[in-house]
C-alpha cells in the first residue's frame, strides 16, 4: 500500500511554517457567502474540519506502534504550486480562464483546495455552490497577491501488511 499525505518538514507542530492561510481563505469565503445570504450562518459554524499535519518521524512511529504493517519506504517531497498550467484546459471565455491568466499560482491553489476539500463541502453545503465558493476562494487568492508562496509538504510511505 502507499499513501501520500499532507505533511510538514519537522518534528515541531508549532512550527509557524504550517500555519495555513489556504484554510483562512475558505474561511473567508464561506463568510463572504453568508453575508450576501448564500449560506446561513450556522451551516458555516457547523462545519469544522479538524487537520493536522504530521512529519515522517510522526507517520514512522504511527504504523509502528499500530504493528500491522512493516515499513518498505518514507519519503517527504513538495509539491511545486507555482508550476504552469495549461491554458487549453480552459474555455477561454469562463472566468476561471480570466483570472488564470492572472495569476497561476493563485489557480493552482485554489485548484489543490478544491481537490482535497470539494467532498466535504458538498457533503455539508450541497453541490449547488461549489462553483461560487472556489470561484470566491481564487478572487481572494488574487486579491492577497501574496509574494513568496510556500510548497505543500506531503509525506508518501509504502506499507506491506504482516504475515
Amino acid at each position: 500500500m502507499v499513501l501520500t499525505i499532507m505533511g510538514r518538514r519537522n518534528n515541531d507542530p508549532c512550527d509557524t511554517e504550517y500555519l495555513c492561510e489556504d484554510w483562512e481563505v475558505l474561511a473567508t469565503a464561506l463568510n463572504d457567502m453568508v453575508l450576501q445570504g448564500f449560506i446561513k450562518e450556522d451551516q458555516v459554524n457547523n462545519f469544522n474540519i479538524p487537520h493536522y499535519y504530521p512529519s515522517p518521524y510522526e507517520v514512522e512511529l504511527e504504523v509502528l506502534n499500530e504493528g500491522s504493517f512493516v515499513i518498505n519506504r518514507i519519503e517527504l517531497f513538495e509539491t511545486d504550486i507555482s508550476a504552469s498550467s495549461d491554458k487549453s484546459d480552459f474555455d477561454s471565455e469562463s472566468k476561471m480562464s480570466r483570472l488564470l491568466l492572472c495569476d497561476k499560482i493563485g489557480y493552482n491553489v485554489a485548484r489543490c483546495m478544491r481537490a482535497i476539500l470539494e467532498p466535504l463541502l458538498v457533503s455539508h453545503f450541497g453541490e449547488a455552490i461549489i462553483e461560487d465558493i472556489f470561484n470566491r476562494y481564487l478572487e481572494i487568492l488574487i486579491d492577497q497577491k501574496p509574494k513568496e508562496r510556500k510548497n505543500y509538504v506531503n509525506v508518501t510511505i509504502s506499507l506491506t501488511r504482516k504475515g
